[in-house]
């Protein structure tokens, strides 16, 4: 069993020893940690907590922990119980609430579980602020409180009006989705995107829907990464009944990825770039964001026509949310398929991705598979290299960059390093003793061969 703890919350397996795994007694400790932080952040002596889940088949148990813990606190709450990330995120806005817990492994498999937090903004604690918590959490520096001050509890649907702000989005354009009468099919993986996104579509006047995995029980029915190898039923249901577009989201729905006409990937870097295409076009221009290991398709579409300015983060929400404030970007994200779009929230939501992807698609005119060819053609290899104990991984990304002073590497996270049709970067992971290696370039063959050169610098060095 295992049990993750980092700034941007915890996260383990179900199951196991009360010293392991994301048990009881784990989720109640860092609960009431991140309630004390909190009310001192805050300086609310009784805050108001967004709680909200995804379908997972734990959920319902971990719910009940946190939502008991946070009231034994002297918190109030709001319990939006089957709701996306970026619902959640909008409701801690929307209802002014101090903070929220998304409880939500994300991509992870059926059996893990996790708490992610969030500040009074709606977006997750940065890194300062999350390794407050973790500090509470390991001294146990938190008090419940007496039976006279004990938290009270709500329920609430928030979905309604996420959907109704998206809509009321002047870049999202029902009457001309409605008029193109798009036929779409979507994979949810039995969870939340099951609920949200038939909705978000029924509203935006799509018609005619082929769902996938629609029934929000947790048990996934593939592994709930939304990436093409995964996506075999998705291609095979768009080719069937000759779909328009087939979306497929990931259990708490702030990935997107996106599949053609002909059953084919539309490639999940390539969701954040046909949005922000569109939303340059829209505005006249304005300046991108993504992090340093997406691809580099965004800054090409977004200086080509002189539009504005690519910047690249750190790898994370968090740290790409952060420069997308310090530049005032327009549009940001993860090549993950993560959107960002500030004028709604700060946050990736495969929701707002979705409309806006499907108004770009009624407004040209054209199938998803032409869409796809506009871009410029990248492809990426995503390798790593195991890090013997003891190694240090800060020195070891000093020599590389030492070694590629001439290429003027970035090293704002691990080391990055831009050829003039390639790059390279190389970060240690959050969660495992590895590196992770993962390069670009304008063929397989290039960026196959670029990573396998690094692998071996790495090894080179290690030795």
């Amino acid at each position: 069993m295992s049990l993750i703890k980092s700034i941007s919350g915890i996260r383990g397996t179900i199951g196991g020893a009360a010293d392991d795994g994301l048990n009881p007694i784990a989720v109640t400790r860092f609960t009431a940690a991140y309630a004390s932080f909190i009310k001192e952040s805050t300086a609310t002596q009784r805050p108001l907590i967004v709680v909200g889940r995804d379908a997972r088949m734990s959920g319902e148990v971990v719910r009940r922990i946190v939502t008991g813990t946070l009231m034994s606190m002297g918190c109030d709450v709001v319990d939006i119980d089957l709701a996306t990330t970026p619902t959640t995120e909008m409701a801690v806005t929307g209802l002014k609430a101090q903070g929220g817990i998304i409880i939500t492994a994300s991509h992870n498999p059926k059996h893990w579980n996790a708490l992610k937090l969030l500040g009074a903004h709606g977006e997750f604690l940065n890194d300062e602020e999350g390794k407050k918590v973790l500090k509470l959490a390991e001294q146990e520096a938190f008090y419940f409180s007496s039976v006279d001050e004990l938290g009270t509890i709500r329920y609430e649907d928030y979905l309604e009006k996420h959907c109704q702000a998206i809509l009321a989005l002047e870049e999202v354009d029902v009457e001309a989705i409605r008029a193109a009468k798009f036929r779409v099919a979507f994979d949810s993986i039995n969870s939340v995107g099951g609920i949200a996104v038939p909705y978000l579509l029924n509203l935006l006047g799509v018609d005619t829907i082929y769902p996938l995995f629609d029934t929000p029980n947790g048990d996934f029915a593939h592994n709930p990464e939304p990436l093409p190898k995964h996506l075999e039923e998705l291609s095979e249901t768009i080719r069937r009944y000759q779909a328009t577009v087939g979306f497929s989201v990931d259990p708490d729905v702030d990935r997107l990825a996106i599949m053609d006409e002909k059953g084919e990937p539309f490639g999940e870097e390539y969701t954040l770039v046909a949005v922000a295409d569109y939303l340059l076009q829209y505005h006249g221009g304005g300046n991108t964001v993504s992090n340093l290991s997406s691809t580099r398709a965004l800054r090409d579409i977004t200086e080509q026509k002189g539009w504005g300015t690519y910047a690249a983060a750190a790898v994370g929400e968090v740290n790409v949310v952060a420069k997308m404030y310090e530049t005032q970007a327009l549009i940001g994200g993860e090549g993950n398929g993560g959107v960002i779009f500030p004028k709604l929230h700060a946050g990736r939501d495969a929701l707002v991705g979705i409309a806006l992807f499907l108004t770009y698609l009624a407004k040209k005119q054209i199938s998803v598979s032409a869409l796809r060819k506009e871009y410029p053609a990248y492809y990426m290899s995503k390798q790593r290299a195991a890090l013997p104990e003891g190694t240090d991984v800060k020195q070891l990304f000093v020599r590389i960059a030492d070694r590629f002073a001439s290429d003027h590497p970035n090293t704002i996270d691990g080391v990055k390093i831009d050829f003039p049709s390639s790059w390279v970067h190389m970060r240690a992971s959050n969660t495992e003793p590895i590196v992770r290696i993962y390069t670009e370039a304008r063929t397989e063959e290039e960026a196959n061969a670029l990573a396998q050169k690094f692998c071996a610098i790495v090894a080179e060095m290690l030795a």
